[in-house]
């Protein structure tokens, strides 16, 4: 959701902690395009009041040479606008493809950063409408467009709203109440819920990696910025030797992080985080303003979002004006760049000036210039491994898909075989907390939020490992497409009284041929689709349960929706495991009320089982989709 290249762009030098991931800096010259030429805007500066008396730090920018009255492009954002040398927004050049159809774009601090008046909150939750006098980040979009429709010259009363991981959030916030001149909105890479499935915590495990590196980035200041030294070159050996999460506030936060004290607050999913989360509120939303969302099947930081957010709109889209898009990207990655390859994985294609140019500065066109025509379909996906866009009525597709169930089987295959064994055959390993699996190959450097490529490299590098169990298919006699929403069933059990299961759906390329000795994809695993479920809230979320130990559990796991297609030739591969590390903090595999406060004695070796007979036969569920 946040990221570090935002980030990085945003903040202060003294705010920084020390992180090897500020080796990103490489990269930022090739992200951002160019500085925007002062021929093209004139820029004004001005503090925007809300209804409580706040003022908002906003940049306006409006072309020069204007002939007709122009639409308004909104960007809410907690990162700073990012001033080149001549003091202009590199967060224009997102939307370079758009200069030509003629946009005036605004650029706003939201509350309590940068120029802005007042307290910032992390997510703050939507307003007791009750309440007159309360705010959120709705309301502040909704005083925005008020003003900019009233004061700024040359406007046609139009507004469309956009923005990436965080201002996606706050793009989203402004269609709770939306002001009658906001006419668009596009929620890109949206947090929809961070206790589920977003940021923070995937099914209520805590993504250390990322919980530990952004609240101090965006809550720290000159007087409490923590003196990290992280001064060890692989992150894995560092977050290992840190030890039970309860150190870092003794180490690090003293308690001076809003967002970590929350964590350590609330370990299960109460109030706190469900008024955070979009459910609530969109729910019983009839849609008004349409929507654009964005998401990427590799983002390493909110996928689940948009698509959640596409999903829980579609009910009370009564216009039909919900749209979503899904492309071949990492977090951003259709922002900027050409969008042909990521990491070793080749597109064939420029997919993210694809979709700026095809699709984004289009759809605002439509509604906010009457320009042009809309897509003709509600959806459009890029189906990876036949690299081509598809376009759909519906999402996931309500025709044509065969949902067929993958068995775990002895020696490690995969097949679509089902299993006749009665009894309680299965697999096992012993997890260790002291020695977790980790996420990518070794040496780790920074944080995950550090590396937008992750979740593209070749998984190759654990499949030798004893505490990860390995199930794939013959090669394939014919090309399989996987369309929709993909489900793990396990039969688990485990010697612990708690314990994480992670499980990850793989491609695997055929082997190097002889006159294919320089192929760099030859062998290559690729992750499509993965997850983590933290067992202790199998039954509920809200209401955390210890295990009972070696008794067969059975657990659910969303692997979220896809659409690829495996190749012939190419193997499907399961992977299951206990740990990933530090991607995943160590679950203690002793029960404990709240891991935050675990000890480092609670933390045990415990032996794990998959079950694959008759009687519980461990599966995935993938949509197959006719060729």
């Amino acid at each position: 959701m946040f990221s570090i290249l935002i980030l990085l762009l945003g903040q202060k030098i003294s705010q920084r902690p020390n992180f090897a991931l500020l080796r990103w800096t490489r990269v930022l010259p090739a992200l951002w395009h160019r500085e925007i030429n002062s021929s093209l805007f004139s820029k004004t500066d001005v503090m925007i009041p809300m209804r409580d008396g706040v003022r908002l730090h906003t940049e306006i920018y409006i072309p020069k040479d204007i002939t007709q009255k122009l639409p308004l492009i909104l960007t809410r954002t907690p990162y700073g606008t990012s001033p080149d040398i001549q003091g202009y927004s590199n967060l224009l050049n997102f939307y370079l493809e758009m200069f030509a159809d003629g946009y005036i774009f605004v650029v706003q601090d939201i509350r309590g950063r940068y120029g802005s008046e007042g307290q910032f909150i992390m997510l703050r939750p939507p307003r007791d409408r009750s309440k007159s006098d309360s705010i959120d980040e709705g309301t502040d979009a909704y005083d925005t467009i008020a003003w900019l429709v009233k004061n700024v010259p040359n406007n046609n009363g139009r507004v469309g709203i956009v923005g990436s991981s965080y201002g996606g959030w706050l793009a989203t916030m402004a269609l709770l109440e939306p002001h009658p001149a906001l006419r668009a909105a596009s929620e890109q890479s949206a947090p929809a819920d961070m206790f589920l499935g977003d940021y923070f915590y995937h099914n209520g495990a805590f993504r250390l990696s990322y919980g530990f590196a952004f609240p101090p980035l965006v809550e720290a200041t000159k007087t409490n910025s923590p003196p990290f030294k992280f001064d060890s070159y692989d992150a894995y050996d560092w977050f290992l030797a840190l030890g039970p999460l309860s150190r870092i506030n003794e180490l690090y936060f003293h308690g001076t992080i809003p967002t970590w004290n929350n964590f350590v607050a609330h370990p299960n999913y109460d109030e706190f985080w469900q008024t955070q989360a979009f459910p609530r509120y969109l729910k019983d939303l009839t849609l008004t303003v349409p929507t654009l969302n964005v998401a990427g099947w590799w983002d390493q930081d909110n996928f689940n979002g948009p698509v959640n957010i596409y999903e829980l709109l579609q009910p009370h889209d009564v216009y039909h004006n919900d749209y979503v898009v899904v492309g071949p990207w990492n977090h951003g990655g259709w922002a900027y760049g050409p969008g042909n390859k990521l990491g070793k994985v080749d597109f064939g294609a420029n997919t993210s000036q694809y979709f700026r140019e095809t699709i984004q500065a289009p759809w605002f066109a439509y509604w906010l210039k009457d320009k042009g025509n809309l897509p003709g379909h509600e959806v459009i996906t890029f189906e990876t491994g036949a690299n081509k866009w598809n376009q759909w009525n519906a999402w996931p597709p309500h025709e044509g898909l065969t949902p067929q169930k993958l068995y775990f089987q002895a020696n490690g295959r995969l097949s679509f075989d089902p299993l006749t064994e009665t009894g309680e055959d299965s697999d096992s390993y012993i997890s260790d907390p002291s020695s977790p699996v980790p996420y990518r190959d070794r040496p780790i450097e920074g944080t995950a939020s550090a590396d937008s490529e992750w979740l593209v490299d070749d998984q190759s590098f654990i499949e030798k490992r004893p505490d990860v169990l390995t199930w794939k298919t013959a090669p394939l006699r014919q090309d399989l497409t996987i369309t929709g929403d993909i489900v793990a069933h396990l039969f688990t059990s485990t010697s612990g009284t708690d314990s994480d299961w992670i499980v990850k759906l793989i491609d695997v390329y055929p082997p190097k041929k002889m006159w294919q000795l320089h192929h760099d994809m030859s062998g290559f695993e690729l992750m499509i689709a993965d997850e983590v479920f933290r067992a202790r809230f199998r039954n509920s979320f809200e209401h955390p349960e210890p295990l009972v130990p070696n008794q067969v559990t059975p657990i659910t796991i969303d692997l979220h929706t896809n659409d690829h297609l495996f190749r012939k030739g190419h193997r499907i591969m399961a992977q299951v495991q206990s740990t990933w590390f530090p991607l995943i903090d160590r679950n203690p595999q002793k029960y404990v009320p709240n891991i935050f406060e675990a000890r480092a004695s609670d933390y045990v070796k415990a032996t794990q089982r998959i079950y694959r007979s008759k009687s519980y036969p461990s599966n995935i569920e993938i949509p197959i989709i006719k060729q």
